[in-house]
């Protein structure tokens, strides 16, 4: 993630956050992190919408398809293991 930063440790991240608080003081800060928070969101949001329509990733599936995925698989695992079951019982 801070691969541009690769000197960073512990003392320096303490300066920094200290030099923040100092210069926006503590009710600014929880602000400051909930946009960015909400920017980060919006931005992936936006990389995946991207990335649908140009066709690289898969539409998610719905909710119904995924139950019915998992039903499928559900039903599959049990007659392999009551086949198992059946097939050790001779």
């Amino acid at each position: 993630m801070l691969a541009f930063l690769p000197n960073l440790g512990g003392p320096e991240i303490l300066i920094i956050f200290l030099v923040v608080l100092f210069l926006f003081g503590s009710k600014k800060i929880p602000d400051l992190a909930r946009g960015l928070g909400k920017t980060k969101g919006e931005f992936e949001k936006a990389r995946r919408e991207f990335e649908r329509e140009l066709g690289l990733t898969a539409p998610k599936k719905s909710a119904a398809k995924k139950s019915a995925a998992k039903k499928a698989a559900a039903k599959k695992a049990a007659a392999k293991k009551a086949a198992a079951k059946k097939a050790a019982a001779k």
